[in-house]
């Protein structure tokens, strides 16, 4: 079930009730709000019924018994295919959705469908495309096959191929509400407490998926100690060099990596409720944050001395506040 999408949700499930579904779906909204799990139970209702029995259920939703669904869950629906960025023998994850991904999904769409008459496809993210895979996706998407559907997840929309946004239907996806987003940490997180949910939903900006990441990899304590330098300054470097010295290890790589993408949304909040020389500093701090954690894994720069170069950034805003 989605929560807190119900505007996406009705016009899919009405354009799949009449029969009048646009070949390719942008999923557009902030990463996390639920556009990858929208996209599956979309794919997982529109085959399950048009192989049938009927599904007798609201909205998106299914039944984990439906013979479709079972198959889906198992990996083995001869007609549904996920593109993702694909695990590095060494470790990670790929930069990039290749153009070899993209053009193997030929092999699906030149056989007739195999359970019903359509098929699905799910690529997340399309913003992950390299160039020339996002050139064969678009060949694809202007001569779509009858009866296929894609369903294109995207944070950044607007970074997309013209010609790719043009030939799809776009459904917005807003962030999630404080109600729902308690709801659904406090179900994915059943053994944390109420207040440190609270504390969750008030970082996560609406997105459930940063919400788990920063219970996941303890981020919680990092952007308190964050926000009380972009507030309070750090003269003696103390709170910086802590920062330095939790981040800076090998086995910190994973909340290393989380932080860097922490810090520029944190300084993004904090300059909405700023004014005049305040919000001008929040803005220019905010800029070379963002070039400071653009660069640094590029460039495999030194974790210590970055987070100790963006505690000086973020303290940089409380001067004189």
């Amino acid at each position: 079930m989605i929560s807190g999408q119900d505007r996406a949700v009705e016009q899919f499930a009405s354009a799949w009730e009449a029969r009048r579904l646009h070949h390719a779906w942008l999923l557009a909204g902030p990463k996390g709000v639920g556009k990858a799990s929208f996209a599956r139970e979309a794919s997982r209702r529109l085959l399950a019924e048009a192989a049938g029995p009927p599904v007798e259920l609201p909205g998106l939703d299914t039944s984990s018994e439906h013979p479709i669904v079972k198959l889906l869950a198992a990996g083995s629906h001869p007609d549904f295919r996920w593109i993702e960025r694909l695990e590095r023998p060494a470790g990670g994850t790929a930069r990039n959705i290749s153009v070899d991904q993209i053009r193997s999904l030929q092999d699906l769409l030149s056989v007739t469908p195999s359970m019903s008459p359509w098929r699905a496809i799910v690529i997340d993210s399309v913003d992950e495309l390299e160039a020339s895979a996002a050139n064969a996706l678009l060949k694809m998407l202007e001569e779509p096959p009858a009866n296929t559907v894609f369903f294109l997840v995207s944070h950044t929309p607007g970074r997309l191929l013209p010609t790719i946004r043009s030939r799809c239907r776009r459904l917005d996806f807003a962030r999630l509400d404080d109600e729902v987003m308690t709801s659904l940490l406090s179900r994915s997180l059943s053994n944390e407490k109420p207040e440190t949910i609270a504390q969750l939903v008030g970082f996560a900006e609406g997105s459930i998926g940063r919400g788990i990441d920063i219970a996941a990899l303890d981020l919680a304590p990092l952007e308190s100690e964050a926000q009380a330098i972009l507030r309070q300054g750090d003269p003696d470097n103390m709170r910086r060099s802590k920062l330095a010295s939790v981040l800076g290890t090998k086995a910190s790589a994973d909340r290393y990596a989380a932080f860097l993408q922490l810090v520029p949304s944190l300084l993004a909040r904090e300059a909405v409720g700023l004014e005049g020389e305040a919000r001008l500093r929040a803005l220019d701090a905010y800029e070379k944050v963002r070039q400071t954690v653009a660069i640094a894994p590029r460039l495999s720069l030194d974790p210590g001395a970055t987070v100790f170069e963006l505690g000086g950034i973020l303290a940089s805003v409380a001067l004189k506040r």
